[in-house]
């Protein structure tokens, strides 16, 4: 085994152009860790929020982003009893630190990857993590969501949103979905009871008494839905994490307030891939480009067009 890969790295803050193609030092895993031949690696917003030094968290280049990865383990470092060498496995690891999922190669600690779903490729399966598990963690962990649960998710046709719907309807919820006219019908496929076309259509108006709702939007949508919940009901919001006010205001009308980040979770990963192999969770594949194409990833991600989710493929 080489001891240099290709991966894709940064040297500034910038737009998609920044993220070149290099070859760099293949990463040596630690105690606790597995080494993993990437296969493909998922492109998310928090991605292009990191490249462009709108959210700092790995501080300043060079570095390389990502964190969803799909692939085999090539080598186990003592502590590791959970997989052995040629397992295929997947996962979002070390966030909200550098994993470096855009590359040939990556280190994990076993414990924050999972089986890869047997019925699905690499390609399929590291569209998942991230997503999956933000779906997952603020749904079925935080939302409780389950049986007769009526539920309404913004951004359906979205990373998170399509599979956030196919969750729900997985746990027996009503669901009820908001999406761009262009992209109703990919929604209505993913099984949903409703969609409404909020360009068109005002969702206050069409709906009451919801037990969840997962904003995916923040801003006046976030505010607005309030409006649809019932008493007791709860807003669980992935963009509107630190809305202080908004939450003020959800508990002076009798709601709860919650904000979600997706964190590392072997237990929901499985839950995920679970779902998979039975048939009731299918990741939309938008694009899948080479690992060296991540810029052209990036400008995708950021149209906003496209349903589903962008890949990059490694081998």
């Amino acid at each position: 085994m080489s001891a240099l890969m290709q991966a894709v790295t940064q040297r500034a803050f910038g737009g998609p152009d920044v993220l070149e193609p290099a070859e760099v030092s293949r990463p040596r895993p630690g105690l606790n860790e597995v080494l993993v031949r990437v296969h493909a690696a998922g492109v998310n917003p928090i991605d292009a929020l990191v490249r462009s030094g709108t959210l700092p968290l790995l501080g300043t280049p060079p570095f390389t982003v990502g964190w969803d990865i799909s692939g085999v383990v090539m080598e186990t470092a003592p502590g590791v009893t959970r997989f052995a060498v040629g397992d295929e496995v997947y996962g979002m690891p070390y966030i909200p630190r550098a994993a470096a999922a855009y590359a040939e190669y990556a280190v994990a600690p076993s414990r924050q990857l999972a089986r890869k779903p047997a019925t699905v490729d690499h390609r399929t399966a590291a569209a998942l993590p991230l997503a999956g598990l933000t779906a997952w963690q603020a749904l079925a962990d935080t939302g409780l969501v389950g049986t007769g649960t009526r539920v309404l998710v913004h951004g359906g046709a979205g990373g998170v949103g399509h599979l956030a719907v196919q969750i729900a309807k997985a746990r027996g919820a009503e669901v009820i979905a908001t999406a761009s006219t262009a992209k109703t019908d990919f929604v209505r496929e993913l099984g949903v009871d409703q969609v409404i076309d909020y360009r068109t259509r005002d969702f206050t108006e069409e709906v009451k008494d919801v037990d969840v709702v997962l904003d995916g939007v923040g801003g006046e949508t976030a505010e607005r839905s309030l409006d649809v919940l019932r008493p007791g009901g709860a807003l669980v919001t992935i963009v509107e994490m630190r809305n202080a006010d908004l939450a003020g205001r959800a508990e002076a009308r009798g709601l709860s307030f919650h904000g979600v980040t997706a964190e590392p979770d072997h237990v929901g990963l499985t839950a995920l891939a679970d779902l998979v192999d039975s048939g009731r969770l299918r990741p939309h594949i938008a694009q899948a480009l080479p690992l060296a194409r991540a810029a052209e990833a990036h400008r995708l991600l950021e149209a906003g067009t496209l349903p589903g989710k962008v890949v990059l493929r490694a081998a």
